[in-house]
């Protein structure tokens, strides 16, 4: 199973992803990193990515190539991250048919109502619990 971990930025919330991944220890998975910059994509495989790419024409090309893809909810939305994800790279992401698994981090201008008392840690284990219900379908 592909895996495809999109951030930008500093690359941090796809840091953790990608290691929460790997803290799974499946042989299974392919954890692919695709950074909007090259220090994102530099520091989650850092983190253990297993390949990884950057930019626009990656993420666009890749978006259809995996079976799930991982991100903050900003990947799906034009301009967003300082302006580092692009329309081309959202609507490619958003109309993937990977299963997109996205983590609400408000960010950029988004906010999910009724989220309000979660914490990031609790965000992850939750994605890494849907992660494995998918593995194992």
């Amino acid at each position: 199973m592909k895996i495809a971990v999109i951030d930008g930025k500093g690359g941090g919330i796809g840091c953790q992803i990608v290691e929460r991944l790997k803290s799974l220890k499946r042989d299974d998975i392919e954890i692919i990193v695709l950074g909007a910059n090259s220090q994102a994509t530099a520091n989650m495989l850092k983190a253990g990515g297993n390949d990884g790419a950057t930019g626009e024409n990656a993420i666009v090309w890749m978006s259809d190539k995996v079976d799930i893809i991982i991100g903050p909810m900003a990947i799906i939305a034009a301009n967003s991250m300082m302006g580092e994800i692009s329309p081309k790279m959202a609507v490619a992401i958003a109309s993937s048919k990977a299963k997109k698994l996205l983590l609400p981090v408000s960010k950029c201008n988004f906010e999910i109502i009724g989220l309000e008392g979660y914490q990031l840690k609790q965000l992850f284990d939750e994605m890494i619990e849907k992660v494995k219900s998918i593995l194992e379908k």
